[in-house]
């Protein structure tokens, strides 16, 4: 995978001149020693220990020495001039800090890349089903409705492709290493927004992202890292008051489609089977929010 990765960075490089910096995460499986041989004009960066995606994204950016900085996963594939693109964008647009591209699935098919920043409002927006049933309303909706054909300024984008301007790191600061992984993109970008600055998606930009490679082995652990994260976030910026809507909206919000999935696979037989999976789904989601978890993380902390 990360071979394909650099193949793509190297065969749709930019116009300008760049430099790839790659933060290996005391990898075991031959990762340092295929970029020693097929691409010796990166520089590699070897933890000793292994590390969060803010702090290896701290580490990389610190070490690097371009005017804009992409912060990029490896479970991607660079499109035609997309990265081009998006340095262009950044030029064209002063008071953008960052700039998303629009993210493809597998399969070409488009990939939901940009969201609303949370909130415990929104948290009881989207648990009481009010984005679902207006995805267009300026007060509960978001961006699953627009077909991503216009750039368009967004809360914030995730965190597997972003190209962001040096000068708004030397302003508002690095990564939060609180998050071990997830949620640091998005108090990232709260931080910007707060700075005065906009962030844009680029639909003119093209990468695929694979998604959730890194941790397809640890589902229980991404599970419980990704809901341990939003729980630190909400918590970081609402304070502890905003942590408690956060939780009941949650548990009100899995009880609310337990109900409405078991109501539907009671009505209609070819639901069943969806209605298994998402009853197990927001049974998962209950347990952890009413503290029954699972609670062991992706962190080194939680070991």
């Amino acid at each position: 995978m990360l071979r394909d990765c650099l193949t793509s960075i190297f065969e749709n490089s930019p116009k300008f001149s760049f430099e790839v910096i790659v933060v290996d995460n005391a990898s075991t499986d031959g990762a340092v020693a295929m970029m020693e041989r097929d691409f010796p004009q990166i520089r590699v960066i070897k933890n000793v220990d292994r590390h969060g995606f803010g702090h290896n994204q701290n580490t990389g950016m610190q070490a690097s020495t371009g005017e804009y900085i992409l912060v990029y996963n490896d479970d991607t594939l660079v499109h035609g001039t997309a990265l081009t693109v998006l340095c262009e964008f950044l030029d064209q647009h002063p008071k953008v800090a960052l700039v998303g591209p629009k993210l493809l699935n597998a399969d070409g098919t488009l990939q939901m890349s940009c969201y609303k920043f949370p909130s415990p409002l929104r948290s009881v927006w989207e648990n009481l089903l009010l984005t679902a049933a207006f995805p267009n309303s300026t007060i509960f909706g978001d961006y699953r409705a627009w077909p991503h054909n216009t750039p368009r300024e967004v809360d914030f984008v995730i965190g597997a492709a972003m190209l962001v301007r040096r000068s708004v790191i030397d302003q508002i600061g690095l990564f939060d290493e609180l998050f071990f992984m997830y949620a640091e993109e998005t108090d990232w970008q709260m931080r910007i927004r707060k700075a005065g600055w906009q962030i844009m998606l680029c639909p003119d930009a093209e990468i695929t992202h694979l998604g959730g490679q890194s941790t397809e082995d640890a589902k229980d652990k991404q599970f419980s890292e990704f809901q341990t994260s939003s729980v630190k976030l909400i918590t970081k910026h609402y304070g502890a008051a905003g942590a408690l809507v956060q939780r009941i909206s949650m548990l009100a919000g899995s009880v609310l489609r337990i109900a409405i999935w078991s109501v539907m696979s009671l009505i209609f037989p070819n639901k069943r089977r969806r209605g298994a999976t998402e009853i197990q789904r927001w049974s998962r989601l209950f347990r952890w929010w009413i503290g029954l978890g699972p609670h062991v993380g992706l962190s080194p902390e939680h070991h």
